[in-house]
Parts: structure tokens; sequence; C-alpha cells
């Protein structure tokens, strides 16, 4: 089996300033064609900096489409073909006011690959040196500092359901366990 499906139309449905909405039509593998829905996003990046006391920074913000507060590490979007440590360190300085010495690349997750293109970035930060907060001009937050393992224990239970909060604590968390010499 090829899986592939090749692009025969496209059509922009919506040009906005973050995202691009197309109404593409694809031609099957069995030669048959489908519409398929895409949202285009320049990508994004997440942050889990920690500190030498094992506290790490959530930033808490209002999500307009959920209508509530939501709980999640330190990210931004990619300004454009930006390269994505970069970004990293300045959504890190913006949010929560701190630049790393370490910037250790997580890797990338898919956010939701259904129908989307934006790629987040993970990154885990240690050497930490303070500076002020200063968020983008529409952006209100409030930044909490809590122990890793409140976190993780956070994560495990359901509290927090932001997608790369979840994926980034997790993959720390086995970086934290590989680095103390425990077996899986």
């Amino acid at each position: 089996m090829r899986l592939f499906e090749e692009t025969v139309d496209s059509q922009t449905l919506f040009e906005g300033r973050i995202i691009k909405v197309k109404l593409d039509l694809a031609r099957l593998e069995n030669g048959k064609t489908a519409g398929r829905e895409v949202v285009e996003h320049p990508g994004g990046v997440a942050v889990l900096a920690m500190e030498e006391d094992g506290t790490v920074y959530t930033v808490k913000q209002f999500r307009y489409p959920f209508a509530q507060v939501v709980e999640e590490l330190p990210a931004g979007k990619l300004d454009g073909p930006e390269d994505h440590e970069k970004a990293a360190r300045r959504e890190l300085s913006e949010e929560v006011g701190v630049e790393a010495d370490e910037l250790h690349y997580l890797g990338c997750l898919l956010a939701s690959p259904g129908f989307c293109t934006e790629v987040l970035h993970m990154y885990f930060a240690r050497g930490l040196r303070h500076g002020a907060c200063h968020p983008d001009e529409d952006e209100f937050l409030s930044v909490e500092r809590i122990p890793f393992d409140t976190l993780y224990q956070r994560v495990m239970a359901g509290e927090i359901t932001d997608a790369k909060t979840v994926a980034i604590t997790l993959k720390v968390k086995e970086i934290i366990r590989r680095e103390a010499g425990e077996s899986a």
C-alpha cells in the first residue's frame, strides 16, 4: 500500500493573523477524491524551565476557545520562518523572565495531524538566570513556580490537560529518572 494522497485542488477559505484555512481536494490511493480541511499554522515552541531546587514554571492564562483558564508551560508560536530554539528562548524570557544556559531539544509534537499543520517544538531548560517578564501586548498571564513532582502528579491525575505540557512533563520525568540511574 502506498499511503499517499495527492492534492488536486486547493481553495483558501480564510486567512488570519495566525492561521490559514483551506479546503483541498485530494486524490486517494484508490483513484477517488475526497475533501480535506486543512488549518495551516506556523508552529510553536514550549519550554519546561527547571530551577536548581527542582521547581518549574507554569503559566495560567485565559484560553478563549475553551472559555477557561488553562495552566501550561511557557509557550508561543513561531514568528514566520523563525528558528525554534530562538523562539523558545524568546518565549521563556517574555513569559517567565528567565534565560537558560542549557536548552535541550526534546523533539517535536504534531498537535492535531488530522487537520492542522502545527508542529510544536519541545525544550527542557536548566541553568536559569532571572530577569523581568515582558509578555506580548495582548497576553495576560499568571506565572506559577511549583515543584516538578507536583506538575508530574497533576499531569498524571488529569488536572493539567494541555497536550504540550503533558508531553514535555513525561519526557522530562524520563530524563530525570535516567539521570538518577533508575531502571524502567
